[in-house]
């Protein structure tokens, strides 16, 4: 719970009362890879911190996975869309590694909210760091050539393909797995 904690810091001074309803309400979890914190028609419950593992994000087109997103040690993980409007999710979140996650759910975010006005910042705050990467991601895929996003992504994530399926990297990437390993070959 530090490290969740301390990201939380880094955006907002915690008062002692907001540190313990925090302590009280977050909730651990240790689950194990290849886990699903959500599928299609679920509505998503919880925002989840990362302390320990990877996530990703995928949904299905065309019976073909497409990975959006991939989140690591001290990021959160959200449906963003599912959460925030209580209708059921369209995506996919599965663990990629044996994981440690703190948990809160909607109904206690929302407390929080009420109950510490100061915590609206983080949230506030957040979210606007989310939506920039999200708006980032889609620019990529339409603006950068497929030698340029492979970079980013080196560069943003640099341990990924140790931890990462290529698959799942080349589908993130919008390109093929054969692709993929010809940019890794030459950029070596």
């Amino acid at each position: 719970m530090d490290t969740l904690l301390t990201a939380i810091r880094q955006l907002q001074f915690v008062p002692e009362p907001l540190e313990t309803a925090l302590r009280q309400t977050l909730r651990r979890h240790e689950l194990a890879r290849r886990h699903w914190l959500l599928q299609p028609g679920q509505i998503s419950e919880r925002i989840f911190f990362i302390e320990k593992g990877i996530a990703r994000g995928y949904y299905l087109k065309e019976d073909r996975e497409v990975t959006s997103w991939f989140m690591k040690e001290a990021d959160f993980i959200i449906s963003i869309v599912s959460f925030y409007t209580r209708q059921p999710a369209q995506e996919y979140i599965e663990l990629l590694e044996d994981s440690v996650l703190w948990s809160i759910t909607y109904d206690q975010l929302q407390h929080l909210y009420d109950s510490f006005p100061e915590f609206n910042k983080v949230g506030r705050l957040l979210t606007e760091r989310y939506y920039v990467q999200s708006e980032q991601r889609a620019q990529n895929l339409r603006m950068q050539t497929a030698r340029e996003r492979y970079a980013q992504l080196l560069a943003d994530f640099p341990d990924i393909f140790r931890r990462v399926p290529l698959k799942y990297i080349a589908s993130h990437l919008g390109l093929s797995p054969e692709t993929v390993s010809r940019l890794r070959a030459d950029l070596a």
